[in-house]
């Protein structure tokens, strides 16, 4: 027996992993634990279970094909090879497919995707945009053979012929329909715009609607300005296409329903609103017939002069009234206009010479004052029916100031008497 290197042991051991069969194609059943997936695409983690670990690597190639993402703590089972990695003289499993024990990839692919999706928003109720009414025309985005097309045409011609019905055929199923079916939705929203879109395809295993799935197609159909009703497979089948679309259809046949109205359903209602308007109107017509033979039976009209003498006695009263009040308010006007002119009258110079008083006046000017006399002045006198010339005499003045002041005061007193009643 001879001396080996380690390089020699390690093949030797890798030779014999390799020459065992069970472990060439192997199934191990183990918790996901320091998952890492690298830039490169290839992925490492570790199987465990409560006794023992095994380390393992899913190379870029097969990590491509998973439909979920694997996370720590997740239970799967694992196929693939096991053999020995030289470098390091450890055994290790080589895996080439993983799936989730207790549910297929594709069901946790599926619930994965719908609750990131949903975290952004996709699926909110705020985002559904209302089917028109009354639709021109129609884009289908399904495959150009089954009988998916053939439903949707049979059931909107009949429902609403004028309908036109656009097809974009693309493939519902396979690696490249995800693709396709999102830009048949671009197509429609950018190129050829429609009233509605109805997006879907036929029944069949979850594998078969997979591409309906795929985050491609259900950010298509967010981002869709068209309201698109989602048809895929049967009642019981959902798709994240269903969240995302603004009306989900069970069958393509409903689709058709949703998308367009009955004909015969609108000329039925049609019907029922004639019939309803023209009882509406009968009743009217009664109801005015009735208030116009009441209008003729009233008095105004069975002998209108008795509603004119009412009227005409409360306009007799007004106009009495009224000649009343402006009789009397003529009456307090002519009293206060007589007051006045007495008053006027009363402070006409005129009216004093009346009184035995005169108005002595020197060139014409009325005198203030004997200061402005001198003796032999001519002077004029006025009394109340003439003038009197006379030529001024001695005039008493400055000689005789407290004869004259005494004279004075005598006469102011009786000019303030007159004037006060005057006033």
């Amino acid at each position: 027996m001879g001396i080996h290197n380690v390089s020699e042991v390690t093949n030797y051991i890798k030779r014999m992993f390799q020459r065992e069969p069970v472990l060439g194609c192997i199934q191990v059943r183990g918790e996901l634990s320091n998952f890492r997936c690298y830039a490169s695409g290839h992925c490492y983690f570790t199987l465990k279970d409560a006794a023992s670990a095994i380390k393992c690597v899913m190379f870029r190639s097969r990590a491509q094909g998973l439909r979920f993402r694997p996370e720590n703590g997740m239970q799967v089972v694992v196929s693939g090879s096991i053999s020995v990695y030289e470098r390091d003289g450890v055994y290790q499993l080589y895996a080439d497919h993983m799936m989730p024990e207790g549910a297929g990839d594709l069901a946790l692919a599926f619930e994965q995707l719908k609750a990131r999706l949903a975290s952004e928003g996709l699926f909110d109720d705020a985002h559904k945009k209302p089917l028109p009414r009354f639709p021109k025309r129609i884009g289908i985005v399904t495959s150009i053979s089954g009988a998916v097309l053939r439903d949707i045409y049979h059931v909107s011609k009949r429902r609403w012929p004028a309908v036109q019905l656009v097809l974009r055929p693309v493939l519902v199923q396979g690696e490249e329909a995800a693709a396709q079916i999102a830009a048949a939705i671009a197509f429609f929203n950018e190129k050829y715009p429609v009233d509605v879109l109805i997006v879907g395809r036929g029944g069949g295993s979850m594998e078969d609607l997979w591409a309906f799935n795929e985050e491609p197609v259900v950010r298509a159909i967010y981002a869709s300005k068209i309201p698109v009703i989602s048809a895929v497979g049967h009642e019981t089948d959902f798709t994240l296409a269903d969240f995302a679309s603004d009306q989900r259809a069970a069958t393509p046949s409903q689709a058709a329903e949703l998308a367009v109205p009955d004909r015969m359903e609108l000329l039925r209602y049609t019907e029922s609103l004639m019939a309803r308007l023209s009882q509406q109107e009968r009743r009217q017509l009664q109801e005015k017939r009735l208030r116009l033979a009441a209008c003729l039976r009233s008095a105004a009209l069975q002998n209108p002069q008795l509603l004119l003498a009412g009227r005409a006695q409360r306009l007799d009263r007004a106009i009495a009234a009224l000649e009343s009040q402006m009789k009397g308010q003529m009456k307090e006007k002519r009293h206060a206009l007589e007051i006045v002119l007495q008053q006027l009258d009363y402070l006409n110079p005129v009216h004093i010479l009346r009184q035995g008083y005169g108005i002595v006046e020197k060139e014409g000017a009325p005198l203030t004052s004997v200061r402005a006399v001198k003796a032999g002045d001519l002077l004029t006198i006025t009394l109340k029916d003439g003038r009197i010339p006379a030529r001024a005499g001695k005039v008493q003045g400055e000689d005789n100031q407290e004869q004259c002041a005494g004279g004075k005061r005598k006469e102011e007193v009786a000019y303030a008497k007159k004037e006060r009643a005057l006033v």
